[in-house]
Order: structure tokens, then C-alpha cells, then sequence
């Protein structure tokens, strides 16, 4: 009978399992079709075959110019025809209540006006760059005002008009990605209704889609609460004060989406709703995982090398240069971690006993040579202590950030991070843009999964102040 009941047991698991993979499958399909980012910027990609083309297309052409140009008399109609392109571009970046410098464009770049004058023997172009460079003073971008200044300072007629055409490229380029930011609201709430109707189809025929959304929630949960037991607020000081995290949805939520940037993803299946940006999510897993090394090395050195290099500008950038080309690939599993860290101390200590003689300080002796490099070795151990170090104190960071809800201001950067500031607020700003726009999409789900969890672990926190109340008496 124990037997006959296991197996059923075991069939009925099997088959939850095996329901659970298939829907997680056409899951994976069907939000595929809808991944879409807002957060965009029009650019210009070229592959090496078209730029060379390209470039040996426009030499040409210009070189046909200023032969047509050096003729006596000299010969305007390719000139004409340029001077008729930069009339559209301009007359484009004008709004409908722009009459006047409509006006103005229109009068002075009268093609027909100037075909006569060519004709005539009185074409000055050297006048007509002028007005044009005004003009795209006038409507370029604060931006573009460095280029612009530029323009005024070539004198020859072929030079000037290949970087006139040049700048109006990076006009077109900045009106577009202006048009774009302004309407990137409208965008993203369409995709934010979109992604959340195509899901609710999917979760209506498929109503378990959410079962690892919820183990994931569920562990968060259960992390806060155990950090909670182990840490309770001391009398009379409220939970926030005392730097115990509040179990609340919020904060549930935030911690739940700190440990994606822990995640397994071997042997763990990630939640359903996250799936469009597991890659996302995994790169910057890695990065992190660099980052921390990087971060460490550099504490590392700048405490054996001591306050002579900490003030040194650009000398942190640069063996930060050193150590991200090294470590390149770390995370594939052909790479030798331990031989990589070697070459790094290697090279560190060349960098800096250079920097040292450079700057007139005393060079390293033989002996804190090899203490620097045999600390940067152990930093290859999963367990070394500087490494934890640096990589909770860049979680306590992306934390703050992730909490202070919307604020365009970086928290303050714990001590030791210093050198690599820069990276963890690029890193940040990623992260908490993908986590923003994820609570948007699916927070009507996960407000419904966390009441529950939320409601579950108060009853079983009750029943047990309950429990010892009653032992107690």
C-alpha cells in the first residue's frame, strides 16, 4: 500500500514537473514576441566593408568637386546641388512657427538666384557658407556649438563643405533622438500595457506561470524574516532606525530582485516574469562578479602602496585598463583564474614601482613585491575576506539606489569603492532601470502574490507570539 501511494506520489510530481518545463517553454516563446526597450537612443552602426565604400564613394565626390571648383572659369553645378541638400536639411529642423528663419533660408538659398549669379560670373560662395554656418548656429543643439566654431575657422570651399555636411549629420541625429525622448512616455506606457496584456493571456490558459515568481518572492520573504530573528529592533527604536530591514512588499520586492544579481543560473529556473531579461540580468551578474575582483586588486594595492598613488590622476584608470584586459573571459570555463591574478601582480607592480620612480618616491623592495602580489593571488579564493568585503559593500550601494525610489542622485559610495565609482553607478542605473520598468509591467501580480505570502508569514508569526504567551503562563 506505502508503495502503491508513493508511486502515485511520484507520478503526480513528475507530471507537475514536466507541465511546469512545457509551460515555462511556451512561456519563453510568447514573451520573445513582445520584448521591447524603451530606453533607446537613435545611432548610426556601419560595418568595416560599407564604411570603406562609403569613404572611397565620398573621396571620389569631393575630389570631382574640387576639380570642377579649381576650373577657370570655376564650375558650380555640383556646388549648387550641395548648397540645395543643406536648404532641405536646414528647412527640416524648422518648426511650423518658425516663418522668419523659414523666410530667411528660402531668400538667401534661392537655388535659381544662384545659378544665375554662377552663370553671371558673381557667385560668392565663401557668403553663402557663412550664412549657413549662422543658421546652423541658430538651430543646432548647445551640444553641437564646439563644431560649429570649428566650421568658422575652414577657409577652403571643399573642407568646409565636407564638414558642414558632417555637423548636420550629428543635427539630424540629435533632432531624431530628441523627437524620441519626447515621446518615450507615450512609449512606455504602451509597452507597459502591452507586455502586461500578452502576459495576462498567458497566465489565464497556463494559470501556474507564476510558480516560480512565487518560490522566488517566497525566499526573499523568508531571507528578510530569518534577518529579522536574527537581528530584532531594540526596544523603543523602530525597525528602520535600527537597520533592520521591514518586512513589507516593498521591501520584499527589492531584496527579491537583489538576489537575481545572485542567481544560479545553471540549476535554477529563473521567474517567469523576469524571462525577457535573463540575459540582462545575467550579464550583469558578471559584470559584478569583474567588478568585485577589480575593486579588491585595487584596495588591495592602494593599501600596501599607501597614500603616495591614491591621489594620482588617471594612475587608477589605468591599471584598471590593465586588469579588465586580463581578466577578460574570466567567467568562461577555459580560463585560469590563478594564473591570470599572477600576471596581474605582475603587472601592477610594474605599474606602480614606475609610477613611484616617476613621481620621486622610494620604488618597492623585494619584499612587499611579493607581499602585493601574494595578496592579489588569494584574492582567487572564493572565500578571501577582501573580496566579500567589496562585494557586500557593492551591494549595500545598489540597494540604496534601488530603494531611494526615483532620485536622480547617487546614495554615497561606501568606503574602499572609490576607484571604482564610476563603474557601479553605470552598472546601477542599468540595474534599477531594468527593475523599474519589471514593476511596472508585473507589480499587479506580484501585489497579489506578496499579500498572500505577506498575510502567511504575520499568522504564523502571531500563532507562535501566541504559542510561547501560553507557555509562559
Amino acid at each position: 500500500m506505502k508503495y502503491i501511494t508513493a508511486t502515485v506520489v511520484l507520478e503526480r510530481s513528475l507530471t507537475t514537473k514536466e507541465q511546469t518545463v512545457s509551460n515555462r517553454r511556451n512561456l519563453e516563446g510568447e514573451t520573445l514576441v513582445f520584448a521591447f526597450d524603451t530606453n533607446f537612443d537613435i545611432v548610426v552602426f556601419t560595418n568595416s566593408l560599407e564604411k570603406t565604400v562609403k569613404e572611397i564613394v565620398h573621396k571620389a565626390f569631393w575630389d570631382c568637386l574640387e576639380a570642377q571648383l579649381s576650373e577657370d572659369p570655376p564650375t558650380y553645378d555640383q556646388s549648387i546641388k550641395l548648397v540645395g541638400e543643406i536648404k532641405e536639411a536646414l528647412l527640416s529642423f524648422l518648426l511650423p512657427g518658425h516663418t522668419r528663419l523659414r523666410n530667411q533660408i528660402t531668400e538667401v538659398l534661392d537655388l535659381d538666384l544662384i545659378k544665375q549669379e554662377a552663370v553671371n560670373g558673381a557667385l560668392d560662395i565663401s557668403k553663402l557658407a557663412e550664412f549657413i554656418i549662422g543658421m546652423m548656429g541658430t538651430l543646432c543643439a548647445p551640444v553641437r556649438d564646439e563644431e560649429i566654431k570649428k566650421l568658422k575657422d575652414i577657409h577652403e570651399i571643399v573642407p568646409l563643405f565636407r564638414a558642414i555636411f558632417s555637423v548636420l549629420d550629428l543635427m539630424k541625429m540629435d533632432m531624431a533622438n530628441f523627437a524620441v525622448s519626447s515621446i518615450r512616455p507615450h512609449l512606455m506606457q504602451q509597452s507597459v500595457e502591452y507586455e502586461r496584456e500578452k502576459f495576462q493571456k498567458i497566465f489565464e490558459k497556463q494559470p501556474n506561470s507564476l510558480d516560480f515568481v512565487t518560490d522566488w518572492l517566497q525566499e526573499a520573504s523568508d531571507d528578510l524574516a530569518n534577518l529579522r530573528c536574527k537581528n530584532p529592533p531594540s526596544p523603543g527604536v523602530g525597525a528602520a532606525a535600527s537597520g533592520v530591514p521591514v518586512l513589507c512588499p516593498a521591501a520584499v520586492q527589492n531584496w527579491a530582485y537583489l538576489k537575481l544579481l545572485k542567481w544560479d543560473h545553471v540549476h535554477r529556473p529563473f521567474p517567469e516574469t523576469l524571462l525577457m531579461d535573463h540575459t540582462r540580468f545575467q550579464e550583469m551578474q558578471l559584470e559584478l562578479e569583474q567588478l568585485t575582483l577589480t575593486g579588491s586588486i585595487l584596495l588591495v594595492m592602494f593599501n600596501v602602496a599607501g597614500a603616495a598613488l591614491s591621489n594620482l590622476p588617471g594612475f587608477a584608470d589605468k591599471i584598471k585598463t590593465i586588469i579588465k584586459v586580463l581578466l577578460t573571459g574570466m567567467h568562461l570555463p577555459s580560463f585560469n583564474l590563478s594564473e591570470s591574478l599572477a600576471t596581474v601582480g605582475e603587472k601592477v607592480c610594474a605599474e606602480v614601482n614606475s609610477c613611484l620612480s616617476q613621481h620621486g618616491f622610494t620604488p618597492f623592495t623585494t619584499e612587499k613585491e611579493i607581499a602585493l602580489k601574494g595578496q592579489i593571488q588569494t584574492l582567487g579564493n572564493s572565500d578571501n575576506t577582501i573580496c566579500k568585503l567589496i562585494d557586500s559593500r557593492i551591494q549595500t550601494f545598489l540597494e540604496s539606489y534601488l530603494t531611494s525610489g526615483h532620485q536622480k542622485s547617487f546614495p554615497a559610495i561606501p568606503g574602499g569603492l572609490g576607484p571604482i565609482q564610476r563603474e557601479m553607478e553605470e552598472i546601477a542605473v542599468k540595474y534599477v532601470r531594468l527593475v523599474n520598468y519589471n514593476k511596472m509591467v508585473f507589480s499587479p501580480y506580484y501585489d497579489v502574490i506578496l499579500s498572500k505570502l505577506l498575510n502567511k508569514e504575520e499568522s504564523q508569526l502571531l500563532g507562535g507570539i501566541s504559542c510561547l504567551s501560553f507557555a509562559g503562563s
